[in-house]
């Protein structure tokens, strides 16, 4: 199976080569919708696959070029479940993307929010020798990192450096060239389970694609609907998808944690379905139009019209008022609502000096959700929607194209990871940052 798999490292050299040709696809892979994006490079830095590709070293300029959108088919829980119909969904949206942009594509950056992820804290520490702090030291120190047994059948996804600390100045971004005696460095490691990527690499290479890199939604999410002052001092994003609910934590401008809620706006629209008696298409319109979940004195007399196509007279022309339809939407997000603040808790996020949290994706609309979720999650609540970037059209400028348009960013500007630089052949420490990218280094 090696010929199915790509290590990361080879990923980077794919990603380098779309930039050269100066054309890639961004692929959002949803519970309930498929976004493919096309991009065009304008300038590209660096160019060299020795070099680091992360934000210390470079950054590419991009427009986007063709926009298509789907039903997603096959997926469940941010996660493939039927591959033939996955693969048919990416390749229909993948086409019309292309059309839109009059170019063939054939590298691609896939994101998707399943695979239960799990986020760990490392730390590690060297002597400097040299006058300066130079790559190999980078790479040194983030091999010197601890890394925990987090457990067969997973594998890293992320490996972040967060922050640096010479000697006795903490909190530094980018520590190259500077002198010092002793660096150690600060690194979040978010690994997932293999099966899930396993199965989208699969499904990826089936649609006649060269994997150029993979995220996780929640992660690129917190980078197109937060704010930089966020990013900064701590915050949070809540990514309601349809299968799933993102969170990912911030802070100095890097992640720190990610976790996934497997409930998301999907499974409002079964409560609606299954309370009301009406088919997942009906209840999906009637969740949007008249969907929310704070009732008010009008709401017992504004009725909505259930409709259906059964032919009996009464069924068909049933109504219920708004208030029942808030009643049915109400338990389900506050459940959800309930295990993100757990997820949050356990991640100590009320000891950040910041505490702001963004709501975003497509679940994020439902009308009173935000005052909702300031009251269960106990903290300041925004909506959240993506950052313009350059070609981007009006109707996908929205809360559910966050992840998305996060991507993006994420394919033009990377952080550094730990497999950017080149680790040390003599640090063979037991439990070493190398263990957690040998999957990576030996078997791809």
């Amino acid at each position: 199976m090696n010929d199915l798999y790509r290590g990361q490292r080879a990923m980077r050299a794919q990603r380098l080569a779309a930039m050269q040709r100066g054309v890639v696809a961004i692929l959002d892979i949803g519970t309930s919708k498929l976004v493919c994006l096309v991009l065009r490079f304008d300038s590209i830095a660096p160019v060299n696959a020795s070099e680091g590709v992360g934000s210390m070293t470079g950054q590419s300029r991009f427009r986007v070029t063709g926009v298509a959108t789907t039903r997603s088919r096959g997926v469940r829980f941010g996660e493939i479940e039927a591959m033939e119909e996955t693969e048919r969904a990416i390749r229909t949206v993948l086409q019309a993307a292309q059309k839109m942009a009059n170019v063939r594509v054939d590298h691609a950056i896939v994101c998707f929010s399943g695979a239960r992820p799990r986020s760990y804290g490392l730390t590690g520490s060297i002597a400097l020798q040299g006058a300066g702090v130079a790559e190999q030291d980078i790479a040194s120190v983030l091999s010197a990192c601890a890394v925990p047994d987090y457990g067969a059948g997973r594998q890293p996804m992320h490996a972040l450096p967060v922050s640096f600390a010479l000697d006795h100045r903490l909190g530094l971004t980018d520590p190259r060239g500077q002198a010092g005696n002793r660096m150690s460095v600060d690194m979040h490691l978010l690994t997932v389970d293999s099966t899930a990527v396993e199965n989208l690499l699969r499904c990826i290479k089936r649609c006649d694609l060269e994997l150029a890199g993979i995220a996780n939604a929640a992660y690129v999410s917190g980078m197109a609907a937060l704010v930089e002052d966020e990013t900064e001092l701590g915050a949070a994003c809540i990514e309601m998808g349809g299968g799933s609910t993102g969170v990912s934590i911030f802070l100095k401008k890097n992640l720190i944690f990610a976790d996934t809620v497997r409930m998301g706006g999907d499974h409002v629209t079964s409560d609606i379905s299954q309370g009301l008696q009406v088919p997942l298409k009906t209840a999906e319109r009637i969740k949007n139009f008249y969907g929310g979940v704070v009732a008010t004195g009008m709401d017992d007399r504004e009725m909505v019209d259930l409709g259906g196509e059964t032919g009996d007279w009464e069924i068909d022309r049933r109504r219920v008022s708004r208030a029942e339809l808030i009643g049915v939407m109400r338990p389900r997000v506050e459940e959800i609502l309930e295990d993100v603040r757990a997820r949050l808790d356990a991640a100590g996020f009320e000891y950040l000096p910041g505490q702001r949290i963004v709501l975003t994706g497509g679940g994020s609309q439902i009308p009173g959700l935000a005052p909702m979720a300031s009251r269960i999650l106990g903290q300041q609540v925004r909506l959240g929607r993506p950052m313009r970037i350059q070609g981007l059209p009006q109707a996908a400028t929205g809360p559910a194209f966050s992840s998305a348009v996060g991507l993006c960013l994420y394919a033009a500007h990377p952080q550094d990871e730990c497999w950017d630089f080149e680790i040390p052949a003599e640090r063979q420490t037991g439990r070493s940052i190398r263990r957690a990218v040998r999957w990576f280094r030996e078997n791809w």
